[in-house]
């Protein structure tokens, strides 16, 4: 009887430490894998920092471990290429701004969700550099196109990481242990949890990026996506099709322009109603996937679109020939106001009419449009949504900031608004996107000096995409007329 007694006494003691034991590790694991904690102070002290640090909630699904994200140019130098070359300098060398001082580039942001872990936000796609010389310092406009960022670049690096036979715990623990003085647990958990779960995570992604790997289709190069086969193929799950549309990334300043009631329309084919839908589209594609925090997710889209709402377009910071300027008033108001600044601004405006690359066109259509927004619907998130509709061509765009816009057309195919103005068959065929030192002379950025090739991505507008045909509006001017109208389209 003594000996049961003691028998069902140790049992339960050990049930106990067992439930204990229990309860210390779904604490510790609750801790180091899914507690959320807030961002520092600093990201949110203001605005323009909350739009270029801020997180939306793309570490849950989408981030990548901070010392993963660390590690892999130490490891896969090799894998940074760009028009096949190898570049170096880290993640710097694929064209993101990066702010001098700051852990990570400009629309890069670190949250610790149990561990610290690194994703996206707006600013990746619209924050703009430029220099005055080569010497100069970068200055960085929040809701400007990112256009020395080579987006396309990043989706392959973390894909052709995570294929490589080196992407495993060894490898990674050496090189993170060099740099970093990890705890007992955060050791074990990145090893046998983080290091296996992220590699499996990142070759998920490789069937939803399998067109960026086409061999039949140029490379997007630096400030330009293909952003409606992104929606098709991560949104809606479409099988891949041969249609291929790159575009620049737009400027996001001055929101409240898009007046659905008055025919304004988002996107470069009109194809969304209101800047909250396209914020809000923009931020699940950021995400990918549905928002974890529904309430925080649509809080941070509105915060969004008031603020971008009112950010005023920036002004030309150089020197400017006012009278020069002024002779080209008129010539704007005869040549361009009519698309550019009249109720047609905002509105799309036929293929026919305009006459430049289709390929953006064909890469979205009214199906598509249904079955994007019964997605979001599903999500239980609510907005006007794409345009459901077949769509007819490119919205006449609206000007404010033009000189920070370059390259020009919807697809980035002309390098300077001086460029433009020439016949197609006289614009340049092959340049350089991407170089943030400015051209004031033709407006744009230098897109052929040596520094140009040796930074930026190759355009040849021969390849699918990217036509530099159409827009022949004021073609037929003068040299001198064109001169003061470029100097004039500096004011605006």
């Amino acid at each position: 009887m003594t000996t049961s007694c003691s028998c069902k006494t140790w049992l339960k003691a050990l049930g106990l430490i067992l439930l204990v034991v229990g309860i210390i590790g779904a604490m510790i694991g609750y801790d180091r894998g899914f507690r959320e904690h807030p961002q520092p102070d600093w990201v949110t002290a203001t605005p323009e920092m909350r739009f270029k640090y801020g997180s939306i909630g793309a570490e849950n699904d989408a981030g990548v471990p901070y010392w993963i994200f660390y590690v892999l140019p130490r490891i896969f130098p090799e894998k940074l290429t760009q028009d096949g070359l190898v570049i170096p300098g880290g993640y710097a060398s694929l064209g993101v701004p990066w702010e001098q001082g700051q852990e990570l580039p400009v629309g890069f942001t670190k949250k610790k969700i149990g561990f610290d872990r690194v994703a996206n936000n707006c600013a990746v796609c619209h924050t703009t550099s430029y220099r005055e010389k080569i010497d100069s310092n970068p200055v960085f406009v929040v809701g400007g196109p990112a256009h020395t960022t080579n987006v396309e670049g990043f989706f392959r690096y973390l894909i052709d990481c995570a294929k490589d036979p080196r992407f495993n715990a060894d490898i990674l623990m050496a090189e993170i242990n060099r740099v970093a003085d990890l705890d007992f647990i955060d050791k074990l958990l990145y090893r046998f949890f983080i290091i296996p779960i992220t590699k499996q995570r990142l070759l998920e992604r490789e069937a939803q990026f399998a067109w960026v790997y086409r061999k039949d289709f140029p490379d997007w190069g630096r400030g330009r996506d293909d952003a409606m086969n992104l929606t098709k193929y991560f949104m809606i799950k479409a099988p891949m099709d041969d249609t291929f549309g790159p575009t620049d990334m737009p400027s996001v300043w001055n929101l409240k322009k898009y007046v659905w009631e008055k025919g304004a329309r988002m996107n470069y084919a009109g194809d969304s109603h209101d800047p909250y839908s396209v914020i809000m589209d923009s931020a699940l594609g950021l995400l990918g996937a549905a928002p974890k925090h529904k309430e925080d997710f649509v809080g941070q889209v509105k915060w969004l679109k008031d603020y971008l709402s009112e950010l005023p377009p920036p002004k030309y910071p150089f020197a400017i020939n006012t009278a020069k300027a002024a002779a080209g008033k008129p010539l704007f108001d005869a040549n361009c106001a009519a698309c550019h600044a009249s109720d047609n601004t905002g509105t799309p405006l036929p293929l026919a009419a305009v006459g430049t690359d289709r390929g953006r066109l064909d890469s979205w259509n009214k199906g598509a449009a249904i079955k994007a927004n019964q997605v979001v619907k599903d999500m239980g998130l609510d907005r006007k949504g794409l345009v459901e509709e077949d769509l007819i061509g490119y919205v006449a765009a609206f000007l404010d900031g033009i000189w920070l816009k370059a390259p020009y057309l919807h697809n980035g195919s002309v390098p300077t608004l001086r460029d433009l103005l020439e016949p197609a068959a006289n614009r340049p065929k092959v340049f350089w996107r991407g170089y943030d030192v400015y051209d004031q002379s033709k407006v744009g950025f230098v897109s052929d000096s040596p520094e140009a090739k040796r930074v930026g991505t190759r355009l040849d507008t021969a390849s699918k995409g990217g036509s530099n045909q159409g827009h022949e509006f004021g073609t037929r001017l003068s040299a001198t007329e064109k001169d003061a109208l470029v100097e004039y389209l500096k004011t605006l």
